[in-house]
């Protein structure tokens, strides 16, 4: 895998920008201290100031969908009023350092919210402030809320699209992670360029028929779907892809 390790993209229009920030805990010590996390920063990072809407999450093995008790990765997802608060806050508030000093890896991505529809915990927690930029790389992020009698049907569908996707050559990052073990979950993917993810969107195949079944079948309570413009990263990750290097600042339209 490569290593990433830039920061750019500093000094654009002020735009509510969303951080999604990824730690990976090597050591099962280090994994429950921050499986305990997920329940002692809830009172710690809603004081940070800027933050808006804010959730914790955990990714199981291999960053994919995985009913794993205690996760390897950990995320903060959040939202701030401009990105410069994004970037001071993530790298100098009191929680995001506690999790980075007992990381082994972390990765911060910042993000310009594009278009969003539907509801996260009853909110609508993205403002699409942002013009799309459409041969630049973009974000998706979905969110569901699982019924609890259909989330078998989630979970045995699961395997296949993981595989198509992680086998897709111009993805350039994927992660799964969730709220809640089984019920609510969350998919998050780099792309190229719109196209590239409306071309995948539209291929036939295990994703497009879960897509279908979600909707003839009436799998979720409750779901969002969000796009975002590709602001900038800082930190490392082993599994970035090399074209994210040559990623050059946006300059976001509001």
């Amino acid at each position: 895998m490569c290593q990433s390790k830039f920061t750019f993209g500093i000094g654009r229009v002020a735009i509510e920008t969303v951080s999604l920030s990824l730690f990976r805990f090597a050591t099962p010590w280090a994994r429950l201290w921050a499986f305990a996390q997920m329940g002692a920063a809830r009172l710690s990072l809603p004081k940070t100031p800027g933050i808006g809407f804010w959730k914790l999450l955990g990714s199981g093995i291999n960053e994919g969908f995985t009913p794993t008790a205690i996760p390897r990765v950990f995320a903060i997802l959040a939202t701030w009023p401009d990105e410069a608060t994004a970037r001071k806050q993530t790298a100098e508030a009191q929680t995001y350092q506690r999790f980075r000093q007992h990381s082994s890896e972390d990765w911060t991505i910042f993000l310009a919210t594009t278009s969003a529809r539907g509801e996260w915990s009853k909110q609508a927690p993205f403002r699409a402030e942002a013009q799309p930029a459409p041969n630049a790389p973009l974000a998706a992020l979905t969110r569901a809320t699982l019924k609890p009698q259909k989330s078998w049907r989630f979970w045995k569908r699961v395997p296949e699209i993981s595989d198509v996707i992680g086998d897709d050559p111009n993805v350039l990052f994927k992660i799964g992670v969730g709220e809640v073990p089984l019920l609510h979950q969350v998919t998050f993917s780099i792309w190229p360029d719109t196209a590239t993810m409306a071309e995948f969107a539209r291929r036939d195949g295990p994703h497009a028929r879960a897509i279908q079944a979600v909707r003839d079948e009436d799998w979720f309570a409750e779901e969002l779907y969000a796009r975002f413009n590709v602001l900038g990263f800082s930190g490392d990750w082993a599994e970035t892809d090399p074209d994210l290097r040559q990623m050059s600042p946006m300059e976001v339209t509001p």
